[in-house]
């Protein structure tokens, strides 16, 4: 018991440092290039998100309250 309390640990950081380029499965390809483009992406680029999945995030905040604008989108609730 107290051999595999030591050994799980190096058996942890020993996988930590196995970072190698990513490449698709045996017998697997990547997908074929989008219309347009000659070249396939690689495998790192179609992990990378596009903008829109991940936007900016505001961070202006407001110093002072301020009156807000009339939403003609907001009705009251049909009844």
């Amino acid at each position: 018991m107290n051999r595999l309390l030591l050994l799980a640990p190096l058996m942890l950081l020993g996988a930590c440092a196995s970072k190698t380029e990513l490449e698709p499965p045996p017998g697997e390809s990547l997908p074929p290039a989008p219309w347009g483009r000659e070249v396939p992406p690689t495998a790192d680029a179609l992990l990378e998100p596009p903008p829109q999945a991940v936007p900016e995030r505001s961070t202006e905040l407001r110093r002072r309250s301020e009156e807000r604008e009339d939403d003609p989108f907001d009705l009251p609730p049909e009844g």
